[in-house]
């Protein structure tokens, strides 16, 4: 018969091989199988092994995750494509600077909207002042951060979390506006 799998996340793994040796030293020179099985529950934050073995461990809230920080070179890179109003100047060359630029135009879009070709072509016309909004549009769904109907009649704003650079960009855009 299988063994159920039982998952365990140690958030602090410093603290939890403090806590088992401490357990390791107040307890048997050589511990049982059970014995060493709470051991690591009781370091991992549970009460023993059974209370891990519940189901407790499923209910625990797994711990956020660490912000993960901006690049600044990329992010003063792709600021200088944009002018004092927050409008684009000039497509870049990077493939990564041009993902980041295309960010800013999502975050102009309406959310959960389906808008015409004709309403993209006006956040596009506001956003850049290079004049080529077919790039722009290409790249919205390119980077996938736009989807297309297949008759090319709407296009929809696909949700997602910005990566850190594009969240500093678009916080810096919206300030020049």
């Amino acid at each position: 018969m299988p063994r159920e799998a039982i998952a365990l996340s140690i958030p602090d793994l410093s603290d939890f091989a403090r806590r088992l040796g401490r357990d390791l030293e107040a307890g048997d020179p050589r511990p049982g199988h059970l014995s060493l099985l709470n051991m690591i529950a009781r370091a991992a934050g549970f009460r023993n092994y059974q209370h891990l073995r519940g189901g407790a461990a499923r209910s625990l809230p797994t711990p956020p995750e660490p912000p993960v920080p901006s690049d600044p070179k990329k992010l003063a890179q792709a600021s200088r494509l944009f002018d004092a109003g927050g409008r684009m100047i000039r497509w870049p060359k990077k493939t990564s600077i041009q993902a980041l630029c295309v960010w800013a135009l999502w975050a102009r879009l309406p959310a959960r909207q389906d808008m015409t070709e004709a309403e993209v072509n006006r956040a596009a016309e506001a956003f850049h002042l290079f004049g080529d909004r077919a790039l722009l549009r290409r790249s919205l769904i390119d980077h996938g951060l736009a989807e297309r109907a297949r008759d090319g009649s709407t296009y929809r704003r696909i949700e997602r979390q910005p990566p850190p650079e594009a969240r500093d960009l678009i916080r810096a855009l919206a300030e020049r506006q």
